[in-house]
């Protein structure tokens, strides 16, 4: 990626810029999609919403800078240092860590985002921070990284940190990337898209969707869960789907 001549700090920054340019892109090509599927689908239901959408579009592209910075520095520490654990020889654990560390990667993101997403709602860093996100109302495909400078940097630090603690293969980590970018628009798009079947089932009431997360932007203190309900039921925040939310899924 690197000319043998770069510099490292040269290198650094180009990768940081790198990063930058291509999460500032999947956020334009993922919640431009689910935005085009939900006006297919949901046709109307982000009328009126053109002013608070641009602004999501700001503050998310604000926030992919934030996101892309230690991206970028994580990516070329692994290229010219191989500082992290991020492999690619798929022999060099066994096949069943392949999953397991998709799953590890899931659950350790999830316990810091629903503990530092709990403190975000305490007044201070609510107000300082954490009320641009909710200032979405309703949330939209647009609104899943409208996030203060602040609350972006504790979203955009745990991956890179988990990176040199965690050992996985660089594919498993895209799909992780992938799980949380598509999870993070569809639990924000204001329907839900997964059958009722699954949103009502026993799977369901550990697994966050729409339906789920949707209770969190209407009462604010509940429902704190990025993938997975187990940190709201040990915790006693979570409070259910929202209303007939769910009842409209198909």
């Amino acid at each position: 990626m690197f000319g043998a001549n770069t510099s490292p700090p040269a290198a650094m920054l180009l990768s940081a810029i790198a990063m930058t340019a291509i999460v500032a892109l999947r956020y334009l090509a993922t919640s431009g999609l689910f935005a085009w599927l939900t006006e297919r689908v949901r046709p109307g239901l982000y009328r009126g919403l053109a002013p608070q959408i641009r602004r999501e579009i700001g503050w998310s592209l604000a926030s992919a800078a934030i996101y892309g910075i230690p991206a970028g520095l994580v990516a070329w520490g692994w290229q010219a240092r191989g500082w992290t654990k991020v492999y690619t020889d798929v022999a060099a654990y066994p096949l069943w860590w392949l999953p397991g560390s998709f799953l590890a990667y899931l659950l350790l993101h999830d316990a810091w985002f629903y503990w530092t997403h709990r403190w975000m709602h305490r007044p201070q860093p609510f107000r300082l921070a954490h009320a641009v996100h909710h200032a979405s109302r309703p949330p939209t495909a647009w609104a899943a990284m409208s996030f203060h400078p602040i609350e972006a940097l504790t979203g955009a630090v745990v991956i890179p940190a988990l990176v040199f603690l965690v050992p996985i293969h660089a594919a498993v980590l895209g799909l992780v990337l992938l799980t949380m970018t598509v999870m993070g628009i569809t639990n924000h798009m204001g329907w839900e898209m997964f059958p009722r079947r699954l949103v009502h089932s026993r799977a369901g009431r550990w697994l966050i969707t729409a339906s789920h997360h949707q209770r969190h932007h209407e009462i604010y203190s509940c429902n704190y869960g990025l993938y997975f309900r187990h940190w709201d039921h040990l915790c006693g925040t979570d409070r259910g789907l929202s209303g007939d939310f769910a009842a409209r899924s198909s």
